[in-house]
C-alpha cells in the first residue's frame, strides 16, 4: 500500500504534444490579438474606475466625463496613450476658453452666437484636416469640447465658466488615470512595434530592389504601393515615440534619413527595371560587363547578414561608376548612353540600401556617432512630407458649419428644450468624423454601437444599478459591459461601434454622485442622441462627403500641376518633391480600392509625375552652368513639359510625343559641347525621356537595331 502512495504519476505521452499544441495556439496572430484586447480591455477598464472613485472622491459633479474621457484617450500602446492624453488636454483646455470667451459676449443674441460656435468649430476642423498628423486631434479637442460646453449654455450662459471649469477638471483626472495605467502597467511600448515594422520595411525593399534588376513589372508595382502606405504608417507611428515608455528611442534624424533613401529608393527602382527591360543586358555582348554588375549586386542583396555588406557595397558602387564612365567615353550607339544611365542608378540604388543599413544599426546613436558613419546619400535630413490641400479642408470645413447651423435653426425655431444636447453632440459628429471623404459609413457604425449602448444603459439604470450599494459591487457589476466594449476598441474594424458603447453607458446609466433613476430625462437624452446622430448622417453625406472620383482627380490635378511648377523652376526641393508623391500615392490607395477598377492606370501615372518632377527640377537647377543655344534649348524644353501638365487634362503619351524628338535632338548637341557637366545633363535627359514614355516602342526598336 505504501508503494502505490509513494508512486509518483507519470504525464502520458501525449502531454509535451499537447503542451506544444497549446502553445502554437496560442502564438497564433489571431489569438495573440486577442489577448492583447482582452489586455487593454482590462486596463482601460482600470483606468476607467480609477477615474471614477477620484472624480466621486473629491466631489465632481459629473464624474461620467471621466470615465467617458479615458476610453477616448486609451490606446493599445503606452506612446499613443500618452501623446493622445496630451493631445486631448491642449484640445481641451482651448476648446474651454474658446467657449468662455464666446458664450457670455454673444449671450443677447443666441443666433449670433451659434454662428460664431459653429465657426470655430469648422476653423477647428480646417486646422485638424491641414495638419494631417496625430497632433491633429488637438484641433478636433478644441472643436468639439467647445460644441458640448457651447451650445447646452447658450440659453443658460451664466454658469458656462463653471461648466468649463468642471468639465477640464474631469477630462484632466480621466488622462491622468489613462495615462498612469497604460504607461505603467503592463506597458505595451511602441518602439518595439515601430523597429519591427520598419526592419520588414528594409528587408521588403531589398526585395524590391533585388527584382527591380529581373525587369519585373507587375509585383514590383504592388511592392511600390505598399511601400508608400508603409512609408506613411511608419511616420503616424513615429509621432509617438517621443511619448513612449522605452529607454532607447530611435532618433528623430535618423528616422527622417532612413525615410528619405527609402523614398528615393521608390521612384529609382521603376527607372532601372525599365532600363533592365529596354537593355536586355543578358543578351547585349557589349553590355557584358554590366550584366555582371547587376548579377552581383542581386546577390549582394540577397545576403542577409548585414556584416560584409558594407565593404562589398563600396566595392560594388566602385565598379559600377568605373562601368559608367567607361560606357559613356565609348559611347556611340543609344544603348551605351542608357548603359551608363543604368550603372549610374545601380551605384546610386546600392547606396540607399547601404545607407539604410548603417542608418538601422544606429537608430539611437547620438548625432556624433552618425556623423561618423560614412553615407553615400545627403546627411542633411528632410523626413517626411504631408500632402496638404487647403480647398479641400476649407470644403469640410464649410459643410460641418452648414449642417451646425441647420441644426441650430431647427432647435430655435421648435424650441425644443433639449436641442441644445442634440446641437452639441451633432457638433461632435460634424467634427470627430469630418477627416475622412466618406464619414457616414463611420457614423452608421457608431450608431449601431450607440444603440447597444443604450439599450445596456437602460438596463442598468432601471434593473441593476437601484440594488447596488457599494462602489465595489459597482464596479463588479459595471465590468461585463465595459470589459466586452473595450476588447472590441482595441480592434480597428470595431473601434467605432465600441465608441458608441462606451461614450454611452456612462452618461445614459447617470453615473453621477448619486443614483438618480431618471425615466424621463434618460428618453429624452435617448431621443437627443439619435436625432443628433441621425441629422449628422444626414447632413454629412450631404455636405462633407467628398466622392472618390472627385478626390482621385484632384489628387492627380495637383500632381500635374505640381510637376509644372517644377519644370519652370518651382519647388526645388528634391527630397520633399518626392516625399510628397509617395504621401499622394499612400493617399490614393485606399480610394482607388474603393473605385474599383475604374482607374486603372492612376498609380502608374502618379510614379511617372514624380519621375517627371524630379527630372524636370534636376535639369533646372542645371540651366545655370549652360550657356547659349543648348541653354536655350533647355528652357524651351522643360517649358513644353510645363504645358503638357499645367492645363486640367491628363496628358496622355500622344500629347508627349512630340517632346521626344526634341530630347534627342538636344542630347545630341550636348554631347557634342563642351559644356563641364554634359553627362549630368545627357543623364538627365535620357531619366526624361524614360519618364515620359512617350517613345517607348521607337526607343525599344532603337535599342535591339544597336544589340
Amino acid at each position: 500500500m505504501s508503494d502505490i502512495q509513494l508512486r509518483r504519476p507519470r504525464l502520458p505521452p501525449a502531454c509535451p504534444a499537447v503542451r506544444q499544441t497549446l502553445t502554437n495556439f496560442l502564438r497564433q496572430p489571431a489569438r495573440k490579438e486577442d489577448a492583447d484586447a482582452i489586455l487593454f480591455s482590462a486596463k482601460s477598464f482600470a483606468a476607467a474606475m480609477l477615474a471614477y472613485y477620484i472624480s466621486l472622491r473629491i466631489g465632481l459633479p459629473k464624474p461620467f466625463w471621466a470615465i467617458v474621457t479615458v476610453y477616448i484617450v486609451s490606446q493599445t500602446s503606452a506612446g499613443a496613450s500618452v501623446s493622445r492624453g496630451v493631445y486631448r488636454f491642449a484640445g481641451t483646455f482651448v476648446g474651454a476658453i474658446a467657449t468662455v470667451a464666446i458664450v457670455p459676449n454673444f449671450v443677447n443674441d443666441p443666433v449670433v452666437c451659434c454662428l460664431i460656435l459653429a465657426g470655430w468649430i469648422g476653423r477647428c476642423l480646417f486646422l485638424s484636416l491641414l495638419d494631417r498628423t496625430p497632433r491633429a486631434y488637438a484641433f478636433v479637442l478644441a472643436g468639439y469640447t467647445t460644441s458640448l460646453i457651447g451650445f447646452p449654455s447658450v440659453l443658460e450662459p451664466g454658469a458656462v465658466f463653471d461648466t468649463a471649469s468642471l468639465r477640464v477638471q474631469e477630462i484632466c483626472i480621466g488622462i491622468l488615470c489613462a495615462v498612469l495605467i497604460h504607461r505603467y502597467v503592463w506597458p505595451k511600448p511602441m518602439t518595439g512595434q515601430f523597429t519591427g515594422k520598419l526592419s520588414a520595411m528594409l528587408q521588403d525593399a531589398r526585395r524590391l530592389a533585388g527584382a527591380a534588376l529581373t525587369g519585373s513589372s507587375e509585383q514590383n508595382r504592388q511592392r511600390r504601393e505598399q511601400l508608400a502606405v508603409d512609408l506613411l504608417m511608419l511616420q503616424g507611428l513615429a509621432t509617438h515615440l517621443p511619448y513612449d515608455s522605452a529607454s532607447a528611442r530611435p532618433r528623430r534624424e535618423t528616422l527622417q534619413l532612413i525615410h528619405d533613401r527609402l523614398a528615393r529608393l521608390l521612384p529609382l527602382t521603376a527607372e532601372i527595371e525599365e532600363r533592365v527591360r529596354s537593355l536586355d543586358i543578358a543578351r547585349a555582348a557589349k553590355l557584358a560587363e554590366l550584366s555582371a554588375l547587376a548579377a552581383d549586386v542581386e546577390g549582394w542583396i540577397a545576403v542577409d547578414e548585414p556584416a560584409g555588406r558594407h565593404a562589398e557595397a563600396a566595392r560594388l558602387i566602385g565598379r559600377a561608376r568605373s562601368i559608367q564612365k567607361s560606357l559613356v567615353t565609348d559611347a556611340t550607339m543609344p544603348a551605351d548612353r542608357v548603359g551608363a544611365n543604368l550603372a549610374g542608378h545601380l551605384a546610386e540604388m546600392i547606396g540607399l540600401l547601404n545607407d539604410c543599413d548603417k542608418l538601422s544599426q544606429s537608430m539611437t546613436a547620438s548625432r556624433s556617432a552618425l556623423k561618423a558613419a560614412t553615407l553615400s546619400g545627403p546627411e542633411q535630413a528632410k523626413g517626411y512630407v504631408y500632402h496638404r490641400d487647403p480647398w479641400m479642408a476649407a470644403r469640410a470645413a464649410l459643410g460641418a458649419m452648414v449642417g451646425i447651423l441647420s441644426g441650430c435653426a431647427f432647435w430655435i425655431w421648435s424650441a425644443w428644450p433639449d436641442g441644445g444636447t442634440a446641437v452639441s453632440i451633432l457638433g461632435v459628429c460634424c467634427t470627430l468624423f469630418g477627416n475622412v471623404d466618406t464619414p457616414v459609413p463611420f457614423v452608421v457604425k457608431y450608431i449601431v454601437g450607440s444603440i447597444f449602448g443604450v439599450l445596456i444603459s437602460l438596463c442598468y439604470s432601471f434593473v441593476i444599478l437601484p440594488h447596488v450599494t457599494s462602489f465595489a459591487v459597482l464596479v463588479a457589476v459595471l465590468a461585463p459591459a465595459f470589459l466586452f466594449a473595450g476588447s472590441l476598441q482595441a480592434r480597428v474594424p470595431t473601434a467605432f461601434m465600441a465608441m458608441g458603447i462606451t461614450l454611452t453607458i456612462p452618461i445614459l446609466s447617470g453615473l453621477g454622485t448619486s443614483y438618480t433613476g431618471d425615466f424621463a430625462a434618460s428618453l429624452n437624452m435617448t431621443i437627443a442622441l439619435f436625432v443628433a446622430v441621425g441629422f449628422g448622417a444626414v447632413s454629412m453625406s450631404i455636405f462633407q462627403t467628398v466622392p472618390v472620383d472627385v478626390a482621385i482627380k484632384r489628387l492627380l490635378h495637383l500632381s500635374r500641376r505640381d510637376v509644372g511648377r517644377r519644370a519652370l523652376g518651382g519647388a526645388p526641393n528634391e527630397a520633399r518633391w518626392t516625399s510628397l508623391m509617395i504621401d499622394r500615392t499612400a493617399l490614393l490607395l485606399p480610394r482607388l480600392r474603393a473605385a474599383g477598377k475604374a482607374h486603372p492606370d492612376v498609380l502608374d501615372d502618379t510614379l511617372r509625375l514624380l519621375r517627371i518632377g524630379h527630372v524636370a527640377g534636376q535639369l533646372r537647377k542645371m540651366i545655370p552652368q549652360v550657356k547659349g543655344d543648348a541653354r536655350a534649348a533647355i528652357e524651351s524644353l522643360l517649358t513644353g513639359v510645363a504645358g503638357k501638365f499645367r492645363g486640367r487634362s491628363q496628358a496622355t503619351s500622344a500629347d508627349l510625343i512630340d517632346l521626344d524628338p526634341r530630347i534627342e535632338r538636344l542630347m545630341v548637341m550636348i554631347e557634342h559641347s563642351s559644356l563641364k557637366g554634359r553627362r549630368r545633363i545627357v543623364d538627365l535627359l535620357i531619366d526624361l525621356r524614360f519618364a515620359l514614355g512617350a517613345s517607348g516602342a521607337a526607343r525599344k526598336g532603337d535599342l535591339a537595331h544597336d544589340r
